[in-house]
Formats: C-alpha cells, structure tokens, sequence
C-alpha cells in the first residue's frame, strides 16, 4: 500500500482524474503496470480523504510471473518528485533525482561469517541475484523460521571454506553488493610462511630478496642478488620509478586540481632514477669484492718497530753478530736460522 499526499499544503487539492493520472505513473514508473501490458499486475487506486490516495496492488502478474519490488521505494521517490515539478507543487525541478543518481543506490549488506558449530553462513542475501552467487561459489540455501540464509557444511575443511568464502565475496562485490567478510575467511589477509605479508606480495618478494643479499658468501652471489634491484630493465627500482610515475599520472586524469599530489609522486619517480644512475657500474664492482690480494701481504716489508719472533730469537742469540757482518741479507737469514739450534743447546753444556 502507498500512501500518497498533496506536496504543499496551500495548493489546491488534485481533481480525480489528476489522482487518477498519478496512480498510473506510478505503477508503470515500478513496474507493477507499464503501460500497454496486458498481462501486469492488478492495481486499484482508492481515495477515501482529501489530499491522499491510496493504492494496493498485487505482486503476481496475470502471467504467472511475479514482480520484484526490490528498487520500487526509489522508482517512486522519483516519480513522485517529477510529480511535483509538474503539477507546481515544486519551486523548481532542481531538486529531482535523476536516474544516474537512482542507480548508485548500494545494494543491502551481506554478512559472510563462521557460526560457534564451526560451519560458514552467509546472511542478507535476500534477493534472486545474490542466492545465485552464493550457490555459484558453493553455499547451501536453506529456507525456515529464520527466513532464506546460505551456509557450507561443518564437514568443509578450513582452507576450502576460507577459500569459498573469498571466491563469494568478490563475485558479490562484482555485482555491486556491500560484503561483511570475517577477516579469518579472508584468503587475500592470511599470512603464512610462504606469504608473510599477506596481501603485500611485491613487499614479501623484496622481503626475500633482502634475505638473499644478506646470506650472500661471495662477491659474485651478491652482484647475483643485487641485480634484481639494479637491472636497468626488470629491477625492483625500475618497476618503482614506473609506478610512481603511473601514480603521477593516473592522479592529474583523475583530478586536474591535484597536481602537487601528483608533482610529489613525480619528484619521488627522479629521486629513484637518480639512485639507478648512481649504481649504474656497481654491478661490475660487486663481482670483485671478497677478492684479497693474498701474494702481497706475503712480500709486505716487517716493520721495523713491530719484530716477529724469529728477529727476537735473533737478538738474543750469539749468532746475531756475524749475520749482521755478512754481505748478502738473504744468505745471513739462512745462516742464523741454522745457527739458532746450536746456540740454545749450548746453554745446557756450560752447566
């Protein structure tokens, strides 16, 4: 039943047949009588006081078929806005709402969580559409007391009902319905060994990548590592400075007022080329560290204030003197390291 009323109070009241035009466009504007259909809904519009009308009309169509009044309480605010401008019951027209607007109306929420049984139940889904989605994905309908609600049996192991769960979400959110999704359904949230970061996928792939530079044994295994950032085609900064820039870009079509959010993302696409321009050669570096120069540290001349302990044993031995007379410095060293033996052993015959 629609209970209709005169807009302004200080205009006139409608005649019959103005009544009577207003209650067809009504119902044709829902659709429960368009015009020329012979097989529509039956209607019958009553007016028992002044300034209001009442309609009643029958869901099932004379061919069997029934309407759905999902969407009527909006077809009628409209029509009746029109109304209203028409009949001079409106300043303006200004104010009526156009059919774009009409369209973006949400559609009722759906409620996707996990009962204290243990099974998955999916509420608010009330309309044809929405059922058949969630029997698309899986879902059981069940019609009582409680009214018309979808479930997956307590026998569907975890991860298959995580994953229904998600799958009906998003073809709901596809067809424009409003999804409550209990987080621990959410396949696109969990974090697990293999996905640490949950939805974060470049940032768990740098995550692992970090891991490798860190575990490198050689310089080779680093410049290996490192050139996932560094390539100058596929590296990780190449993709981020086509990001950002896309960013950039993607802002000033968006919104042509928001050119400095736009200028940042710019500044910060310059900042990583300059990095990629400074690390251009390091690759080539990379391969040759960890390689020490091991002959060199071999001919490095002693230091004359630190002596080794073959210089002390010198010092003390009464050999010293006669290398430090010979000519040849090599022959000397070969000398007094064979005298050494001797002048220790000589100690013990003295006694």
């Amino acid at each position: 039943m629609v209970l209709l009323s005169a807009f302004r109070p200080r205009r006139p009241d409608l005649t019959d047949s103005q009544w009577a035009t207003v209650a067809r466009r009504l119902v044709a504007a829902t659709g429960i009588a368009p015009d020329g259909d012979p097989d529509a809904c039956r209607w019958v519009a009553l007016r028992n006081q002044p300034r209001q009308v009442h309609v009643v009309a029958t869901l099932a169509r004379e061919d069997g078929g029934l309407h759905n009044g999902y969407r009527d309480a909006f077809r009628l605010q409209t029509e009746c806005h029109r109304l209203a401008a028409e009949l001079g019951h409106l300043s303006t027209a200004a104010h009526s709402i156009s059919r774009a607007q009409e369209t973006h109306v949400p559609a009722p929420s759906i409620t996707i969580t996990t009962e204290p049984s243990g099974s998955v139940s999916a509420k608010g889904a009330t309309d044809d559409l929405a059922a058949m989605l969630l029997k698309h994905a899986g879902f059981q309908q069940i019609e009582d007391w409680y009214g018309r609600r979808h479930r997956l049996p307590t026998t569907t192991p975890p991860p298959i009902r995580a994953a229904t769960a998600t799958y009906a979400a998003e073809m709901l959110r596809a067809a424009r319905y409003g999804v409550d999704l209990d987080p621990s359904l959410d396949t696109t949230r969990m974090t697990t060994p293999a996905n640490p970061l949950g939805p974060y996928t470049a940032g768990a792939e740098l995550l692992r990548l970090t891991d490798q530079i860190r575990s490198a044994e050689s310089g080779a295994g680093l410049q290996q590592a490192v050139d996932h950032l560094l390539h100058p085609e596929h590296g990780a900064l190449e993709r981020v400075r086509e990001a950002l820039e896309a960013a950039g870009e993607q802002i000033t079509d968006l919104d042509d007022a928001a050119y400095q959010l736009a200028d940042r993302f710019g500044f910060a696409a310059e900042f990583v080329s300059s990095a990629q321009s400074e690390l251009a050669d390091a690759g080539a570096d990379l391969a040759r560290v960890g390689h020490v120069q091991r002959p060199l540290t071999g001919t490095r001349p002693q230091s004359p204030g630190l002596p080794d302990s073959r210089s002390a044993a010198l010092a003390t031995s009464p050999a010293a003197a006669k290398a430090k007379g010979s000519s040849a410095l090599g022959a000397g060293a070969t000398d007094v390291g064979t005298a050494v033996p001797p002048s220790r052993v000589s100690g013990p015959r003295t006694r």
